[in-house]
């Protein structure tokens, strides 16, 4: 007997042991983490005919997450402009802006549930390195998010060139962030 009582104290202090290995190797909750796209489209600066390149050179990164109830979205540009871009410094842009928007997934177009725009693109663009680079946050967008709906950040850039007479011009688009 003393034998049966000694094999079902080893058992259960080797299921223990078991169960606390499996519980120690086991990965911890995932922490909410941003979902992001990076998309590049190179724009051309129709004021500007002279000798030297103009094209601006623009990388978006739009980011989507979701935590505690809420959708968050933020966006980053990035930009390797012309080399002369930091001589023509204030006088390439009448205006500049990326409209940062928080949609909705659905099925055909996807509403807008919030958005703002972001109109300090233009002084950082007109402020680039003195090799003509760049980037600018577009901060964040918080949303109270609905059970059961998903969401993505998108967003765009619309340049009003400075000596071309034509306002902004049609919105160089990105690709929306992962949904989320």
């Amino acid at each position: 007997m003393r034998a049966l009582k000694r094999s079902a104290s080893t058992a259960v202090i080797l299921a223990a042991l078991a169960g606390t290995a499996a519980l120690s190797t086991a990965a911890p909750a995932a922490a909410a983490s941003y979902q992001c796209k990076t998309r590049s489209h190179s724009v051309d600066d129709p004021s500007y005919t002279g000798p030297d390149s103009d094209n601006w050179d623009l990388d978006v990164t739009l980011c989507a997450m979701r935590s505690g109830g809420y959708i968050y979205t933020n966006a980053t540009v990035y930009w390797d402009g012309p080399y002369t871009a930091k001589n023509r410094n204030i006088y390439t842009f009448n205006n500049a802006k990326f409209q940062l928007q928080t949609k909705k997934s659905v099925s055909g177009t996807d509403p807008v549930v919030k958005s703002a725009a972001h109109t300090g693109l233009e002084y950082a663009l007109e402020h680039s390195s003195s090799r003509g680079n760049g980037s600018y946050s577009a901060g964040t967008l918080k949303y109270k998010a609905g059970s059961g709906s998903r969401y993505l950040a998108d967003g765009y850039i619309q340049l009003d060139w400075s000596g071309d007479g034509k306002g902004y011009l049609r919105p160089v688009l990105f690709t929306a962030s992962p949904v989320v």
